[in-house]
C-alpha cells in the first residue's frame, strides 16, 4: 500500500490501461472533447518552457422541463507546457478527439478601457489523445465491440 502511494504521489494522474479510467487527485478537473482550431504554439522568450493553447468543444445532452432533447456546447481553453505542449503542437489538429486531465487557472487582466477582465482556462497535466476519425477499420470495431460484450456477459 505504501509503494502504491509513494506512486501515486510521483504521478499526478495514472491511467489503468484496461478500465480507460484516470485516477484523479483534489482540484483536478477532466474535460473530454474536440479541438476547435489546430493547437497554437507560444512564444514566451528564449530561456522560457514551450507552451502551448488550444481550445476544446465539450458536448451536453439532457431534455428540458418541457421533455425535449437540449444540446448544451462549452468552449474551453487548455494550455499545455514543455515536454506535453510539444506533443500536443505535433500531434493534435482541429477535429481531434481528446480528453484532458488539469488543474483550473483564473487569469485576470485590465483591458485598455481599464475595464478588469477574467477567464478560466484548464492547464493540462495529462492530455489523452482520442483516435483520428475513420482510422480504425470495421473489423477492428467488430473486435472491440465483442471484447465490451464478452466483459458485459460475464
Amino acid at each position: 500500500m505504501k509503494k502504491l502511494v509513494k506512486f501515486q504521489k510521483k504521478n499526478k494522474c495514472l491511467q489503468n490501461k484496461h478500465l480507460h479510467r484516470v485516477i484523479l487527485y483534489h482540484g483536478q478537473v477532466v474535460i473530454e472533447g474536440n479541438l476547435v482550431r489546430d493547437p497554437e504554439r507560444v512564444e514566451l522568450g528564449e530561456n522560457a518552457s514551450e507552451m502551448t493553447k488550444f481550445a476544446i468543444a465539450v458536448n451536453r445532452f439532457f431534455r428540458n422541463a418541457k421533455a425535449e432533447a437540449v444540446e448544451e456546447v462549452m468552449f474551453i481553453n487548455v494550455q499545455a507546457w514543455g515536454a506535453l505542449a510539444k506533443n500536443c503542437l505535433t500531434y493534435l489538429n482541429k477535429g481531434r478527439g481528446v480528453r484532458v486531465v488539469g488543474r483550473l487557472r483564473q487569469e485576470r487582466w485590465s483591458d485598455k478601457e481599464k475595464a478588469s477582465r477574467e477567464r478560466i482556462i484548464v492547464v493540462a497535466e495529462h492530455v489523452e489523445f482520442k483516435k483520428e476519425p475513420n482510422t480504425t477499420s470495421k473489423a477492428e470495431e467488430r473486435e472491440e465491440l465483442d471484447e465490451i460484450d464478452q466483459e458485459i456477459a460475464f
